[in-house]
């Protein structure tokens, strides 16, 4: 693998794992200020997957940063995925609405960290074996 190509899967495992310390932090963010319940749980265990799967992305080689990419960019489309549920139908017999605190925000945040994870994975994947 030549150095370009090198530095690209560095910079895009690092631009992923600041996109996941982002979703969670923000997940975070809201259990400190107001979010209580049920939710304020699964949003504390959204920030401590987040933050596992950041480390994972910048820590593992080989097959194991594989897992870590898919892992991401599945945990990453869950946690879109179960804002999008709550803005419309419903989601555990909670609703959201979009001016709720850092809700647009969030749906942005993870719209781009969903296309800069599925980048991250198809590079890892393609990546020759060391």
């Amino acid at each position: 693998m030549n150095e370009g190509t090198r530095r690209g899967l560095w910079a895009l495992r690092i631009l992923s794992a600041v996109f996941l310390l982002a979703a969670g932090g923000i997940h975070l963010y809201l259990v400190f200020n107001g979010v209580g319940g049920i939710l304020g749980v699964m949003f504390v265990l959204n920030a401590i997957a987040a933050l596992v799967l950041a480390i994972a992305m910048v820590a593992l080689r080989g097959r194991l940063l594989q897992l870590a990419t898919v892992l991401s960019l599945l945990f990453m489309i869950a946690t879109l995925g179960a804002l999008l549920l709550a803005l419309t139908v419903g989601l555990f017999g909670i609703t959201e609405t979009w001016d709720f605190m850092l809700v647009p925000e969030t749906v942005i945040v993870e719209s781009i960290g969903i296309v800069v994870l599925a980048a991250t994975t198809v590079a890892v994947f393609r990546k020759p074996r060391e």
